[in-house]
């Protein structure tokens, strides 16, 4: 299945791959030698670089289709493996994970409060769940595969009920990242005006799909012409602060089971 909410790997979506990326990146070290779970996993690419780290690692993913071809790229890894189910519940036994991960994963389910109950229930004592997700805040237009996207307010209430442990941090990027989701916010404001009595709201999520994968791909790959810095773009260029959360990019939940 092609859409915009997919790993895609053509340089026009450099940016995209790298601010996903770094999650994983932040979350080697929560993973080491550690047995894990990486939910929404897609085709693996940043759970088969958590196994890297882990002891043992299993992904996620409601496509099966999409973890049959997981499971076949990345079979020379001994210690993963990929299964799929919809979420919630999470297919694991009470107490069996040390860290769980869901990198832009929740904002597309109905029961998030439901999962994060049961991210605690597979968690064992002292475990740990990571979680990101797009701050709404930071959204311009509407996206037809978020069911919800959450501000840092909603976040803090909706975790802090289910752990007694948590910390928000806010993805921020740099002078080149911050110039090129200027430029992307341009290009979608233009677009918006062809919808002013804005009916993108209104319409139902599944008749939006295609016009948001043609019009998102086409963003890319302009901005990807006029701006340089696209594909120079890396993971070294985002970083988490707790500074002025609101203006960041994406929420990051750090969340402790007592």
């Amino acid at each position: 299945m092609f859409d915009r909410e997919r790993p895609s790997f053509e340089d026009s979506n450099n940016v995209t791959v790298k601010r996903c990326f770094y999650a994983y990146e932040f979350a080697a070290t929560y993973v080491k030698d550690k047995i894990t779970a990486d939910i929404g996993c897609a085709d693996g690419y940043g759970t088969q670089y958590l196994a890297g780290f882990t002891q043992k690692t299993t992904g996620v993913d409601y496509s099966a289709v999409t973890v049959q071809l997981a499971n076949e790229k990345h079979k020379h890894l001994q210690n993963l493996n990929f299964v799929s189910c919809s979420v919630p519940p999470l297919p694991f036994e009470n107490e069996s994970l040390d860290v769980v991960t869901a990198f832009q994963f929740i904002e597309h389910i109905e029961n998030r409060k439901g999962f994060m109950e049961e991210v605690k229930r597979v968690l064992k004592p002292g475990g740990v769940f990571l979680c990101s997700t797009p701050n709404i805040k930071m959204s311009i237009a509407r996206n037809p595969f978020h069911v919800h996207e959450y501000t840092f307010k909603e976040m803090e209430t909706e975790a802090g009920s289910v752990f007694g442990n948590i910390e928000l941090k806010g993805l921020q990027g740099n002078e080149k990242v911050n110039n090129y989701y200027h430029e992307n916010a341009q290009w979608a404001k233009k677009m918006l005006k062809l919808d002013p009595l804005g009916l993108h709201k209104l319409l139902p999520a599944s008749w939006l799909v295609v016009p948001y994968n043609w019009l998102t791909s086409k963003m890319r790959a302009q901005l990807n012409n006029q701006n340089k810095d696209v594909a120079t773009i890396g993971t070294s260029d985002f970083y988490l602060t707790k500074q002025d959360l609101d203006s960041t990019w994406d929420i990051f939940l750090i969340a402790v089971k007592g």
